[in-house]
């Protein structure tokens, strides 16, 4: 038997697994990335326990650097952790600067020079005192807010936001268009300025610190204007913005629905955190705008037609990755087997936050997304890994298209 016949005798790998039961690589759903990050999001935006907040950042960093792929913009979460150490640093100076809140029982640092403000400047001060609680206070939030931020950045850097757009109803093609623009803008400035770093390496460009921000800011504006020039002729000739076969009528009805439905999921959302709210407010108001958006959606998809090539599948990674995600979400929101008051510790007095175990586990399950999704496929334009080249015989046709090439 020759080894062509015992290729062809070989038993079929069951889908989804490779060579020695491993899995094969493929691109995850972009829509369960973005809900996994929006979930931790959700999640860390509930606690200013600084622990927690840590944790958070060492399951995004955990899960990006094992699931991102070899593109040029999943290299960009550096870029997101400098800016949350930015705002975080912001946050610090700016609760310095306006000192506020400053109690007799607080641990002064040091004082800044005071400057006088008139009396209906509702009680803040420039300068003055500086106390240990204010700052770490300070820093508590910026942290939750760079929590935030790397969220975000997690999601951008491990799903291609352009995926997304092929899985949104019709009704919200034009939106979605205009919010993955935006969402794309962050990936693309990461690959301009690789690609003007990478370029002034190969002309020995010496200049660093401030000096070198001149010759690196100019080409990056210059090639995002590039970008939106070729973005618009796109889609100009794609017939982006154009009517279809919808009449004026169906178009106005289809507004006045989602806009009177969006109206209702927000009073719906306000009368459901505001206890004090009457109740028309709360759930009955929130089912309202929601069947309004749901008949928004049908009638406006009637005038979009859209077939899509190679479509993403969700499949049982999918659901993992999203359930863990959302379930660390609802963790936290349920304070359930811990007090409430571990996740906002408070200052006063001033002691080491506790650690909650619910938490802790709630978050490490989140990060089991690195675990549960498939190692990422490889990208087109990506740098090949080099392996060894399968032997063929003189004259014989080779193809080899990997499972990552085609789900990509």
């Amino acid at each position: 038997m020759t080894a062509l016949d015992k290729h062809a005798a070989a038993p079929p790998t069951a889908p989804g697994r490779g060579a020695g039961g491993r899995r094969s690589a493929r691109n995850l759903h972009p829509l369960a990335w973005w809900a996994w990050a929006l979930a931790l999001a959700t999640a860390a935006s509930r606690t200013t326990n600084p622990l927690l907040l840590l944790l958070v950042l060492a399951v995004l960093g955990y899960v990006v650097t094992a699931r991102r792929t070899e593109a040029p913009w999943a290299r960009g979460f550096t870029y997101y952790l400098w800016l949350a150490l930015t705002v975080v640093a912001i946050r610090v100076v700016f609760r310095c600067v306006f000192a506020t809140g400053i109690t007799p029982h607080d641990h002064l640092l040091f004082s800044l020079p005071h400057i006088p403000t008139p009396a209906w400047y509702a009680g803040i001060q420039i300068g003055g005192p500086v106390s240990l609680e204010a700052t770490l206070s300070a820093a508590f939030d910026g942290l939750r807010l760079a929590c935030l931020i790397c969220c975000i950045g997690a999601a951008n850097t491990l799903a291609n936001p352009k995926r997304a757009l092929r899985v949104l109803p019709g009704a919200l093609y034009e939106l979605g268009v205009a919010v993955t623009v935006s969402l794309s803008v962050a990936p693309q400035l990461v690959q301009s300025v690789q690609r003007v770093a990478r370029a002034r390496r190969l002309r020995a460009g010496r200049r660093k610190g401030v000096r070198a921000l001149r010759s690196i800011v100019v080409p990056v504006l210059e090639d995002a204007l590039e970008r939106s020039l070729s973005l618009a002729a796109a889609m100009d000739s794609r017939g982006y913005g154009r009517s279809g076969t919808a009449s004026r009528r169906s178009r106005r009805i289809t507004g006045a629905l989602m806009l009177l439905g969006m109206c209702g999921l927000c009073a719906g959302v306000y009368g459901l955190l505001d206890g004090t709210a009457p109740a028309v407010l709360g759930l009955p108001a929130f089912l309202t705008g929601a069947v309004l958006c749901v008949a928004g959606l049908l009638l406006g998809g009637r005038r979009v037609r859209r077939t899509t090539y190679r479509p993403d599948r969700w499949r049982a990674a999918e659901w993992g990755v999203a359930g863990c995600g959302v379930t660390a979400a609802v963790l936290l929101f349920a304070t359930v087997g811990y007090d409430a008051t571990d996740l906002n510790p408070s200052l006063y007095p001033l002691a080491w936050p506790t650690l909650p175990l619910v938490p802790v586990l709630a978050l490490l399950l989140a990060g089991a997304a690195g675990i549960v999704s498939p190692p990422p496929g490889r990208t087109p334009g990506s740098a090949a890994v080099p392996g060894p080249r399968p032997t063929t015989r003189p004259g014989a046709a080779t193809t080899d298209r990997t499972t990552s090439e085609v789900s990509t």
